[in-house]
C-alpha cells in the first residue's frame, strides 16, 4: 500500500493526531509512516498502533499528506533532510503545527508545496481540541478539505488569517495550562475551606467541565452566565470581588499575551 500519511515528530501532539486518525479510520495503518529520533518512542508507536516507522524523514516525503510535529527551532534540520524539490513532490500537502513558524518561512522552505499552517491543542488527545488553520499560497479548496479533515478528526477547526495564529497560539495552544493551574486553585481553595482533596478536585474539575459545556451548547456570553450565578450579597459575588481584587482577570490576558510573544519569538529561532 502506498504512504498516504507521514508523521515527522511522535511526540504528545502528534501521537494524539496520529491515534485519532486511525480510530476514525481516516488512515489505515499500513499507509501512515512516522519518523522520529528516539528509538523507544518508534518501538512504542509501532507496536500500539501498527504503523511503519522510521529515523529517515525522506522516507516521510514519499506520503501524500506530511504533518510537521516537530519543535520550531529544528526545522532547519528537516527541511536539509526533505525541503529539496527531488525529495517531495509538487503535490504533497505540507501540514505544520510548529509554533510561531510563519507560513513564508514554511513556503520558502517547501516552495512547490501546499503549505497550511495549523495550531491545535493538547485536548486534542481526547479529541475534544480546536485546530486554528491559515492556508498557504498554493491551497486549493481540496487542500483546505483535506485539512480540515484530518484536524477534524481531534476537534473542532477554525479557519483564520495568518496574521493571527500567535495569538491562537497563545490563547488555545497555551491554554490548557491556565485552565489546568485553575482547576488546581479551585481544588486548592476547596482544601482550605476544609474539604477532603479528592472530593475537590471532583468538584473543581467538574464545575469547569460543566461550565464550558453550557457555554457552548446554550451559546450565551460568559458575563450572562456570570449574572446568572450571582445574587444580590450572595456568596458568589463575593467570591467574584476577591477574584477581581486579586487581578484575576488582568492576569489571564497577560498569560494569553506573554505566549503569543513568545510564539512570535519562536518563529525568528532555528
Amino acid at each position: 500500500m502506498s504512504i498516504l500519511f507521514g508523521l515527522i515528530g511522535g511526540g504528545v501532539m502528534g501521537e494524539a493526531l496520529l491515534s485519532r486518525l486511525l480510530a476514525e479510520k481516516i488512515y489505515d495503518p499500513d499507509a501512515v509512516v512516522v519518523s522520529d529520533p528516539s528509538p523507544e518512542r518508534r518501538t512504542f508507536l509501532q507496536d500500539r498502533y501498527r504503523v511503519g516507522v522510521t529515523t529517515n524523514n525522506r522516507e516521510v516525503a514519499a506520503a501524500e499528506t506530511i504533518v510537521l510535529a516537530v519543535k520550531p527551532q529544528i526545522l532547519s534540520a528537516v527541511v536539509a533532510d526533505i525541503g529539496s524539490r527531488e525529495t517531495v513532490n509538487s503535490n504533497v500537502l505540507v501540514l505544520s503545527i510548529l509554533a510561531g513558524v510563519s507560513l513564508n518561512r514554511l513556503e520558502i522552505a517547501f516552495a512547490e508545496q501546499p503549505v497550511i499552517r495549523a495550531m491545535p491543542n493538547t485536548p486534542a488527545t481526547v479529541g475534544a481540541g480546536i485546530t486554528a488553520i491559515a492556508p498557504g499560497k498554493l491551497v486549493k479548496p481540496e487542500h483546505l478539505e483535506l485539512a480540515k479533515k484530518i484536524f477534524g478528526a481531534v476537534g473542532r477547526v477554525v479557519e483564520v488569517s495568518e496574521s493571527l495564529m500567535d495569538a491562537v497560539t497563545g490563547l488555545s495552544g497555551s491554554g490548557p495550562a491556565y485552565v489546568a493551574l485553575m482547576v488546581e486553585a479551585l481544588a486548592d481553595g476547596g482544601v482550605k475551606a476544609g474539604l477532603p482533596r479528592a472530593i475537590a478536585s471532583q468538584l473543581a474539575l467538574q464545575t469547569v467541565l460543566g461550565t464550558a459545556k453550557l457555554l457552548q451548547e446554550e451559546d450565551i456570553h460568559p458575563a450572562q452566565l456570570k449574572d446568572r450565578v450571582t445574587s444580590p450579597g450572595g456568596t458568589t459575588i463575593a467570591g467574584v470581588a476577591a477574584l477581581e481584587r486579586g487581578g484575576f482577570r488582568a492576569a489571564a490576558i497577560e498569560a494569553v499575551y506573554a505566549a503569543y510573544q513568545r510564539a512570535q519569538a519562536l518563529g525568528k529561532e532555528g
